[in-house]
């Protein structure tokens, strides 16, 4: 099975014949408090998990989750959001309905632009809160080989939540641990102001997976380090300067209204960011 496919099936470790997750036995706590509980896979606690160490979910929030078959961390997003909210599932596979007003779900390849095109239809205009990605590859048995195609998977949801997530809003995916994690960490670094490596408690202890969790999507039109000549439009409440950069606002110590200086972004966060003055030799 090609990436692509793999990715848009939602094959994850809990349903891949033989292997990881579906080796259950009744002493198993999670599959059994799953099984008691009502959530189709005990995957459902590795985001409940997640919510409670990173705060993914709030009331009334557009939740993606891609991969989403069987649809056990739909449950959770749906309960975390409240009947507000809405939940979109997209998967490859049949998703079995799920009774609750606010989960919708897809069955397409989000790698196509058609399946895309519903997904962006469906979230509308404002776009997500948060993209979730439960997803792992056909298992090889060769770790490197697993590894890699499993930060291919992330790289391709990073993708997707790219296109979803206006600035502040948050994105999680699972990926293997290993030399590759890294660079994959740094690149969703680039793109929101922090990222988190997790492992959920309800991971299986021989498992070597692990959640990338970037917090608060940046969109600004400057990054750290850059200079540019601003005018000083205002002076905030803290007593900093404000600078308007293409709408997105600046905090200057040290200056006054009407000032033209030279700034130095310093820290650049979802929705301001923060600048020094660079003295003019």
């Amino acid at each position: 099975m090609g990436y692509e496919r793999e990715f848009a099936s939602g094959i994850n470790a809990e349903h891949i014949s033989g292997v990881g997750e579906n080796r259950m036995t009744d002493r198993d706590e999670y599959y059994n408090r799953a099984k008691q509980e009502g959530y189709r896979a005990r995957s459902a606690y590795k985001l409940k998990q997640l919510d409670e160490d990173a705060g993914l979910f709030g009331p009334g929030n557009t939740v993606v989750d891609l991969g989403a078959a069987p649809g056990g961390w739909l449950q959770v997003a749906s309960e975390a959001i409240g009947e507000q909210g809405t939940v979109v599932g997209v998967d490859f596979q049949r998703i079995r309905e799920l009774e609750r007003e606010n989960v919708e779900t897809i069955r397409g390849d989000m790698t196509d632009e058609e399946t895309k095109a519903e997904v962006r239809e469906r979230v509308g205009e404002d776009g997500a809160d948060v993209v979730i990605s439960d997803m792992a590859p056909n298992m090889t048995g060769e770790y490197s080989v697993d590894h890699a195609r499993s930060v291919h998977l992330a790289r391709q949801a990073l993708e997707v939540a790219l296109e979803l997530l206006p600035a502040g809003g948050d994105f999680v995916a699972k990926v293997f641990d290993g030399q590759d994690l890294d660079d994959l960490k740094d690149d969703v670094d680039d793109e929101f102001e922090y990222v988190r490596s997790i492992r959920p408690e309800a991971s299986r202890d021989s498992s070597s997976e692990l959640y990338l969790v970037g917090k608060h999507r940046v969109t600004a039109p400057v990054s750290e380090g850059d200079e540019r000549d601003a005018v000083v439009d205002d002076v905030g409440s803290e007593g900093d300067g404000v600078v308007k950069i293409d709408g997105y606002t600046v905090f200057v110590p040290g200056v006054e209204t009407g000032d033209t200086v030279r700034i130095r972004i310093t820290d650049v966060k979802s929705d301001y960011g923060f600048a020094e003055v660079v003295d003019e030799e």
